[in-house]
């Protein structure tokens, strides 16, 4: 027996998985009910015991919610690809990213995507890697800021994927860079350019994050500090901190979550006297449901129906030059020592 027989012909690269939240294979009930149960049932999501919990998300939350959120989705569907748009951007950061570490040397890095829930599968991307190659593994959670709910599942999904693997590639997991200078002054000047092109001057900007329940917070969860740390750091780089209003959007079940919520805040600015707003959401590194329907739509409708006048939705960082700026800065930081 060779050698060649014992091991894989190909090793000594490095692969960079960006892994994002997921999204349905399509708008219809059945898909979206397969991508809301495997969401809805991450115990790292919904940390309510699985014997309360489970007949509640089958028998009465997912019969309703699995057609309610189709139809949001189909408003926002990349018909074009037939899928939705987080996965559209996505895609197209691992390709400008991959060229942009085109001229890492000897190492030859492979970048490629994955999402946590629905496809393309974590673990059936870090195969791929390292069928290419791929002996090291950067993993980098597109999540700024930590929380149990996102950044954590990933490693965990990543860990299980490991466990089944005989030859392990040599794993590192990137930091969350919510506080990293080039992801602050990529949010600070797409703010800038945003406001540049507004026929008003907004009286208020709202920095709309995710929610997660207030007892996760309390537990330790550090995700509410990373939030505000965030939105301090876009307050003193746009010289705008005095018009902004940090809030929590999201917000699911009957328990308390972080506040104050976003829905509720643009419901009340009117009768304060804001007229004019503009909505950022920097704990997105992509548009998705979260910031085209739920921010776009329903928020801007909210705003309006309560006597607003003017609002305006800042754009994720999404694929352009300043986003692929943080992912390789990240990515060249991250692999140090291996590059």
């Amino acid at each position: 027996m060779t050698s060649s027989t014992l091991h894989p012909p190909q090793f000594g690269k490095i692969g960079v998985l960006l892994v994002n939240l997921g999204t349905p294979e399509a708008t219809s009930y059945w898909p979206m009910r397969r991508y809301l149960a495997e969401f809805l049932s991450d115990r790292r999501v919904i940390e309510t015991s699985p014997w309360l919990w489970l007949p509640i998300l089958h028998l009465m939350v997912l019969p309703k919610r699995s057609t309610q959120k189709g139809k949001d989705y189909e408003a926002i569907w990349n018909h074009e690809r037939d899928e939705g748009p987080l996965k559209t951007v996505t895609r197209s950061q691992t390709e400008k990213l991959a060229a942009r570490l085109s001229d890492a040397g000897d190492r030859i890095i492979i970048v490629d995507w994955a999402m946590r829930y629905g496809k393309p599968a974590i673990a059936e991307k870090i195969l791929h890697l390292q069928a290419q190659g791929c002996d090291r593994l950067l993993v980098v959670p597109l999540y700024p800021q930590y929380c149990a709910a996102t950044f954590a599942t990933v490693a965990d999904k990543v860990f299980d994927a490991l466990k089944q693997m005989r030859w392990q590639p040599t794993l590192r997991i990137a930091a969350p860079f919510y506080e990293r200078p080039i992801y602050i002054e990529a949010l600070s000047s797409t703010l800038r350019k945003r406001l540049t092109e507004l026929p008003f001057t907004p009286d208020r900007i709202v920095v709309s994050w995710h929610g997660i329940p207030k007892d996760y917070s309390e537990r330790g969860d550090p995700y509410y500090c990373h939030c505000a740390k965030t939105t301090r750091l876009l307050g003193f780089a746009t010289g705008l901190a005095d018009k902004m209003v940090m809030t929590f959007q999201s917000r699911f079940g009957p328990k308390e979550w972080l506040q104050p919520y976003t829905l509720e805040t643009v419901e009340s600015l009117p009768a304060e006297g804001a007229k004019n707003i503009v909505v950022i959401a920097p704990g997105f590194f992509a548009d998705c449901l979260e910031t085209l329907e739920e921010l776009g739509v329903e928020n801007r409708h909210a705003f309006l129906d309560a006597g607003g006048e003017n609002f305006a939705l800042v754009p994720c960082l999404n694929d352009g030059p300043e986003a692929i700026d943080v992912l390789e800065d990240i990515v060249r930081a991250e692999t140090g020592g291996w590059i």
